[in-house]
């Protein structure tokens, strides 16, 4: 016997329940890198354990192991989590309870439970993600939650299940106007909360830190940071312009670059805080549009250098000293804006300040041999008569002929960390390339900084976006140049020059199933495969995700409102919902006048034979309820009877005359005849 026979021959019961336990586990999949292991373990098992107990007909766990369970799941969210209030300990404990509710499904109202906790679990991935893959694993549990419901609701016989789905699914389809009235009218809401979290240790990627040689190997994140869009559609960027601005790191311990400086008593940095951006641009501008995936951060990338705000709607950007655009909010969901930047700038004092002092501090007793070869380079009449820029220019020349290489597997550092690089190792990626630089300029007496973003990005064919992903992130430097003040450097580019020259990356080891995938895709089939899904993804996020309230009130003021306010998004739901229930009352009466209208005037007939007495089931042939009507009311009731056996023949041996005449001659003598 097959598996489909098997599941045929178990009683219904045990069937519905496997579906409902398969749609669970489906819903509760994209979940568990988000859970903690143990309850992910525990679900598997205890969805296992209720997937047994169905087949082989077993009984439910007793009472008390189900309080003992319920014990145990509280006491492990509380110690894992310390808390079982917000997003994820409340995560944690629902999805425990959804599958320890299965155990303990004996009747319908607990079956209903078991809905409500899989549906409200569903929503609960959009917290994690709202990509067009989210959604559209979502839309397949949607319709396996209400076939299972709409199953749950036929008590009686062995529905199939192909039955339910075709119920379930006209059930979305008639919903499916209702949802998007309610998406594009309802007022847009901030969401309910957004927490900040630093998950890029280990992976390529943006951070408000940079921890230098801790992290042995590198993975590449090639998850998308944003896209871009340039006003004038033919525009092709060189590399030089492609750089997209984040925080910029000023104060270094020996390990770890911050953007903050760590102590706020030194008079230093204070003069720091009071050390002015003084941007000018010139030249030609360039006008963009960004679309930024939630990073649960401040920051707005914009190429370099913005000199106005950019268009951010409900929010109003502000800049730092440091050039760096930021907002007052961590960005917790997609949000799209205009920018406006000019790739020919200068920044900075143009001549030596006292608050320049802090760019040029070491930490002591660190990198010696770093510290050596800088006082060996300024002890150089020919380097120190060249200035800042021949100190720079030795040190990318050192990066060129010197054996360096980009990897993305270094090994770890020890405490020296530009020593290692510069005299040991000779290998990394860009932020010890970039933190090395630094450390050397700056033992120089060369004002240094480190400035962290993204460089380069593809251009998708499909949709003309630049995509830039977490994989893009880089970091580059900053040294200061009398006359010209901030100067960018960016040493990868002297070490790898395809890095920021070519837009070319390393490339992290391939899985077994990207191996696979390998030898079947040709490598540009598997491109525009990728530039499709991503384009079809880009459409999902400007048209969906970010749909915010401003978009909102742009389609309020197309359809007429002058300045669109939430009372008139309450009008226009009100009218939408009296038109409905009109549109709803119309259909109503327009399937009633197209059901039989044979059938509906044999039940008129009966009708009124039930007001004189006679009452007669509804589906009594007009022969018998001829024979009826004559045994109980006599012969006055002929015509009535003759009456019933013409609308007989009618149904049963049509004349050749037009049925629609036929009909109505029935009306009118059903209104000229005397009924009892």
């Amino acid at each position: 016997m097959n598996l489909r026979q098997t599941l045929a021959a178990l009683p219904r019961d045990a069937r519905d329940t496997l579906f409902m336990l398969c749609v669970i586990a489906w819903v509760i999949a994209p979940l568990v890198r988000e859970l903690p292991v143990w309850t992910s373990v525990a679900v598997a098992l205890l969805l296992l354990l209720r997937g047994t107990l169905a087949w082989r007909a077993r009984p439910l766990p007793g009472r008390w192991t189900m309080h003992l369970m319920m014990l145990c799941a509280v006491a492990g969210t509380l110690l894992t989590h310390r808390t079982i209030v917000g997003r994820d300990p409340g995560l944690t404990l629902v999805i425990l309870l959804l599958a320890l509710k299965t155990l303990e499904a004996r009747a319908q109202r607990d079956a209903m439970v078991i809905f409500f906790l899989a549906f409200f679990s569903m929503l609960s991935n959009f917290f994690y993600s709202q990509s067009l893959a989210t959604a559209a694993a979502m839309l397949l549990g949607l319709l396996g939650l209400l076939t299972a419901l709409v199953n749950a609701h036929q008590p009686v016989g062995r529905p199939p299940l192909v039955q339910s789905l075709r119920t379930a699914s006209t059930m979305a389809l008639l919903g499916t106007p209702v949802m998007v009235v309610l998406f594009m009218f309802f007022p847009r809401i901030a969401p309910l909360w957004g927490v900040p979290n630093d998950t890029m240790a280990g992976r390529s990627g943006l951070s408000g830190q940079m921890k230098v040689g801790s992290i042995a190997e590198l993975a590449l994140d090639e998850r998308i940071a944003f896209r871009l869009r340039f006003d004038d559609p033919g525009y092709r960027p060189p590399q030089s312009v492609l750089y997209f601005r984040g925080p910029v790191l000023t104060s270094f311990d020996g390990h770890d670059w911050l953007a903050d400086p760590v102590r706020e008593d030194n008079d230093d940095i204070r003069r720091r805080y009071t050390l002015p951006a003084q941007l000018q641009v010139r030249g030609d501008a360039l006008r963009y549009e960004i679309t930024l995936e939630p990073s649960f951060r401040p920051w707005l990338m914009v190429l370099e250098a913005a000199a106005q705000a950019p268009a951010v709607a409900s929010s109003r950007p502000f800049m730092t000293q440091d050039l760096q655009w930021l907002v007052r909010a961590p960005i917790n969901e997609l949000l799209r804006y205009r920018a406006v930047s000019y790739p020919d700038f200068t920044h900075g004092p143009l001549q030596a300040v006292p608050a320049l002092g802090i760019f040029t501090a070491l930490p002591p007793d660190m990198n010696p041999r770093t510290l050596a070869l800088a006082a060996q380079w300024r002890a150089d009449p020919q380097l120190a008569q060249g200035g800042t820029m021949a100190l720079v220019n030795a040190a990318l020349q050192r990066l060129r002929t010197g054996g360096y290489t980009y990897t993305l597997e270094p090994g770890l550092y020890g405490e020296h960390t530009a020593d290692e690089f510069w005299f040991d190792r000779k290998q990394g990626f860009c932020e010890h390339i970039a933190s090395a630089f630094v450390v050397l300029m700056r033992a120089a007496g060369v004002p240094a900084r480190i400035v962290t973003g993204y460089q380069g990005g593809e251009l998708n064919p499909v949709d003309g976006y630049w995509t830039v992903r977490q994989s893009d992130a880089h970091a580059w430097a900053e040294v200061w140049v009398q006359g010209q003040g901030w100067v960018r450097v960016d040493p990868t580019g002297a070490v790898s020059p395809g890095r920021v020259g070519q837009f070319q990356r390393l490339q992290a080891p391939q899985g077994v199933f990207a191996n696979a995938m390998g030898t079947v895709l040709s490598p540009g089939m598997a491109q525009r495969l990728r530039s499709m899904w991503e384009a079809a993804n880009n459409r999902w996020n400007q048209w969906v995700l970010n749909y915010t309230q401003a978009r909102q009130y742009d389609l309020m003021r197309r359809l007429g409102f002058d300045s669109p306010d939430w009372q008139d998004l309450a009008a226009v739901i009100a009218g939408l919902i009296v038109a409905s229930a009109l549109g709803g009352a119309a259909w109503t009466l327009w399937e009633r006048l197209q059901h039989d209208p044979w059938l509906r005037l044999l039940a008129q007939a009966r009708a009124r034979l039930a007001r004189a007495g006679l009452d007669l089931p509804g589906h009594t042939p007009p022969r018998t309820l001829a024979a009826k009507t004559l045994a109980h009311f006599g012969p006055q009731a002929q015509a009535v009877a003759d009456w019933l056996l013409r609308l007989e023949h009618m149904r049963y041996a049509p004349s050749p005359a037009d049925p629609r005449t036929a009909l109505r001659q029935r009306r009118r003598e059903m209104r000229q005849i005397r009924w009892p």
